[in-house]
């Protein structure tokens, strides 16, 4: 049994007490003194025997309680700890003043490949293999910035704190260590916290259900993905629905804009680089994205924009899937599942020289065509509503409403900015309007494209003028596809008189 017995601190109470037990011939097996409290494990105590001990207890001046306790508050806080230490997946150390390991997690002992009696009491000199950085360690009372050091032959990053003694002075630290992998899931989780998968792909048309299948099925096969498209199609959102139904789905998810960075920025990106490998690069080095996402998916936009150089670097991580950073001597490994996009004809830059055919063969083993947003001319209203909504939510305005006028000038214009185009001409409509239905004038699509069917602006001196000529085009268009006004009427959602008096009007079907 343990007992708690709490007192009013005074020198030789704890011996007096301990003397009470001694008297019974009860073993005590352990002792903690917490003041005002002395705990006590007596396996032979028992709940009678209890009664008779209290009685006795608090005959010692000073004792005020004495109570049953089902565990010592220092077993408690080692399971606590062990429990703790146990659920972390990054290898935590603890060591003292002279850099000697005294405790160590599960996750530190698997790092480490040694079994845990050999690894406790080895030295980080021992373990980690850099004298220089232990040493400056030490010397900074473990006061410093993360570094990189290598335990087993892996990288990881260093984090440490250190444990002072009442004193002040430096008792030991407490070391986490950070896998590059490790980084990448968080910094994947944080930056792709509202990425779905293909239900975040928006549309109905043929077309689009066609994409989502095929890409549903190659999601699933574990190959290089080669995205193509024109701007604004949604490629990356693609790549992030391909990503979210393959097996590599919890695991990080990356990318880059080969176009948005000159070539060292974009291979340092890529691949990391080595502790002073350039000026102004942190002194612990800095793991690349093939680092971070090991065992997920980096994502290549614009792979087409890719230099000469890093091609070569890159088709040798396709090869084999070895690396190394930038001023780097080590040669490194990463799971990595590459995909890439690109709206260039790269057979045709094949072709110029400009681009690497060998690379193309390992980056094109799968291939996703995303159509442009003219080709799909069904989902282009059903699209601008939900960016309607979206808008307005972002906006803090009332959910406003598009007008039959609206809907048929975004059905006639060509579109060349795509998804992205759409989405911005709403979201502005929205933001600069204040009345609950937009309107043709509210989009703005002067200077985006007209139809070829349609009437120039300039050429046309009102409103009315403008919208008839977008309702003509619109109608001179579909009308081939659904060659009845009862069709027509179903496909744009007006009743069958009002599309029969359009028509008649336009002289569309009557010749």
């Amino acid at each position: 049994m343990r007992i708690d017995v709490s007192f009013a601190d005074r020198v030789g109470i704890a011996q007096e007490i301990l003397f009470k037990l001694a008297q019974r011939s009860l073993d005590v097996s352990a002792v903690e003194v917490e003041p005002p409290h002395l705990y006590i494990e007596a396996p032979a105590l028992d709940a009678a025997g209890l009664e008779q001990l209290r009685r006795e207890l608090l005959e010692v001046a000073g004792v005020e309680t004495v109570e049953a306790l089902a565990m010592l508050p220092g077993v408690r806080r080692r399971l606590y700890l062990d429990a703790l230490l146990a659920s972390q997946q990054d290898p935590v150390l603890a060591v003292d003043a002279e850099g000697v390991i005294v405790v160590a997690n599960a996750a530190a002992v698997a790092a480490s490949g040694l079994p845990e009696q050999r690894l406790i009491g080895l030295s980080l000199k021992e373990l980690i293999g850099d004298a220089a950085l232990v040493e400056t360690l030490l010397a900074k009372g473990y006061r410093l910035a993360p570094s990189e050091v290598h335990i087993a032959g892996q990288p990881f990053m260093c984090d440490s704190v250190a444990l002072h003694e009442p004193g002040g002075s430096v008792a030991g630290a407490v070391l986490t260590l950070h896998a590059p992998h490790r980084i990448g899931e968080r910094l994947s989780a944080l930056q792709n916290y509202s990425a779905g998968g293909f239900e975040s792909i928006l549309g109905e048309s043929p077309a689009i259900r066609q994409l989502k299948q095929r890409a549903t099925r190659m999601a699933q096969v574990d190959a290089p993905l080669l995205i193509h498209g024109e701007t604004g199609t949604g490629k990356e959102l693609l790549a992030h629905a391909c990503h979210a139904g393959s097996r590599r789905r919890g695991e990080p998810f990356f990318a880059l804009n080969c176009a948005a960075l000159p070539e060292s920025l974009a291979e340092s990106e890529l691949f990391g680089y080595a502790p002073g490998a350039f000026t102004g690069a942190l002194r612990s080095g800095k793991p690349g994205l093939l680092e971070l996402a090991d065992g997920g998916t980096v994502f290549l936009d614009e792979v087409g924009e890719m230099s000469p150089y890093l091609q070569a670097k890159l088709l040798r991580f396709l090869n084999d899937g070895s690396f190394r950073r930038v001023g780097g001597d080590r040669e490194l490994k990463a799971d990595v599942r590459i995909i890439s996009a690109t709206h260039r004809a790269l057979e045709q830059m094949v072709a110029a020289g400009n681009f690497r055919q060998d690379l193309l063969f390992r980056l094109d083993v799968l291939h996703l065509q995303v159509p442009p947003l003219r080709e799909r001319r069904e989902d282009i209203v059903p699209l601008a509503e939900v960016f309607v909504a979206r808008a307005c939510a972002q906006t803090g305005r009332p959910t406003a409403r598009l007008t039959p006028a609206a809907r048929a000038a975004l059905l006639a214009n060509p579109w060349p900015g795509n998804l992205r185009q759409l989405q911005n001409v709403i979201f502005r409509a929205v933001t600069m309007s204040e009345a609950a239905v937009i309107d043709v004038g509210d989009l703005e699509l002067a200077g985006a494209g007209a139809d070829p069917g349609a009437p120039a602006l300039e050429a046309v001196g009102t409103l009315e003028e403008a919208v008839a000529g977008y309702e003509k085009a619109l109608l001179e268009r579909l009308y081939p596809q659904f060659p009845s006004t009862r069709k027509l009427a179903e496909r744009l959602g007006a009743s069958h008189s009002a599309i029969a008096q359009r028509l008649r009007r336009y002289g569309i079907g009557a010749r």
